[in-house]
């Protein structure tokens, strides 16, 4: 399949493009690269494929014709990114996602993938929770993926398919890093400081899944016939997978040597507390064979920070948290107020 990416230069999509490159399809990719100073050495290349660096809200129809199917991943990548400004969370989470599924439907392109999120249950606590489960965002990130799909799901036709993926809080090594997201943190604080310091009072309940696995599942929902993905919701993770925060700290204590689990001196419940059922997509997409658990994973951040030698300066910084790049970035001058590049060479 000829396929457009949007967001392939960020911390999903850098690991996903070589992946559809590897199962023989044809890649191009949508990206206003916000993250070209953030790459991740240790984290493998960037694909080289044809690409268009264009803001999501910019995009057009000419930018859409000819593709079998669109991946669309782009969009402001966290619950704190979002609430930097949630109108324009809205604006383009929402408002450009839904326009680029018009663009796509009009031009032609029969399938749509979305990259919504288990966000979207919010607060369900240790109720487990599948596809038919009420949605309940608790931040304006959560909530802009339940309105794309709302809105996307009703221009599903005879000759447009749209699919939504939702995925586990994602971890794992790529040449687009962020720090900002929980195995991640935790195992760099182990390995930096010696302390594995947990934000929450670890008592929140998140599902895991590695960006491997979520491009697994992209790939396994573009190859299924039609009928099986046809407007339906995915959950992209594994039952077994759901975790409490401080298990995940334990888990984390026993890779990294010499590490002890410490609560923030500002740790707090977090709001976002789920417990996700991901039977659907193992009945449903056979193709789809996750390889990665939570001691995998933090086995391959722990090798790939230690071979980098990154310091904790450099990992709490902004070059890899996503809401403190984008905050230097307008300081710098290289953003607007609207997160629009004025310059790519200061971006």
């Amino acid at each position: 399949m000829k396929v457009l990416l949007s967001g392939h230069l960020g911390y999903i999509g850098t690991v996903m493009a070589p992946m559809l490159l590897k199962v023989g399809h044809e890649v191009v990719g949508i990206d206003a690269n916000l993250y070209r100073r953030c790459t991740f050495t240790e984290g493998g290349e960037i694909a080289d494929i044809p690409e268009i660096i264009k803001d999501l809200r910019d995009l057009e129809a000419s930018d859409v014709k000819g593709f079998d199917a669109v991946i669309h991943l782009a969009a402001l990548s966290n619950d704190p990114l979002s609430d930097l400004n949630p109108e324009l969370t809205y604006d383009i989470n929402h408002r450009a996602s839904v326009k680029l599924a018009e663009l796509a439907k009009a031009a032609g392109v029969p399938r749509f993938l979305f990259a919504s999120s288990c966000s979207n249950y919010g607060k369900s606590g240790d109720t487990m929770i599948d596809e038919t489960g009420e949605l309940n965002p608790v931040t304006a990130y959560g909530q802009s993926k339940v309105w794309v799909e709302r809105d996307v799901s009703a221009m599903a036709s005879d000759d447009f398919s749209p699919t939504f993926l939702r995925p586990a809080t994602a971890y794992g090594v790529s040449p687009r890093l962020r720090f900002d997201i929980v195995l991640n943190n935790l195992v760099a604080w182990g390995m930096t400081k010696g302390v594995i310091l947990l934000k929450s009072d670890g008592t929140p309940l998140r599902p895991i899944v590695h960006i491997e696995d979520i491009s697994r599942a992209f790939i396994a929902a573009m190859e299924a016939p039609r009928e099986v993905i046809h407007n339906q919701a995915f959950n992209v993770g594994q039952t077994a997978h759901n975790y409490r925060i401080r298990d995940i700290a334990e888990i984390v204590a026993e890779v990294v040597p010499n590490t002890k689990i410490e609560l923030a001196s500002d740790a707090g419940p977090d709001t976002r507390s789920y417990k996700v059922n991901f039977d659907k997509i193992a009945k449903a997409l056979p193709a789809f064979k996750p390889q990665w658990d939570a001691r995998k994973g933090a086995e391959q951040l722990y090798a790939a920070y230690s071979k980098s030698g990154v310091t904790l300066e450099e990992f709490e910084g902004a070059r890899y948290n996503r809401i403190a790049h984008i905050r230097k970035l307008i300081a710098d001058q290289a953003l607007d107020g609207d997160l629009r590049v004025r310059s790519m060479e200061t971006a």
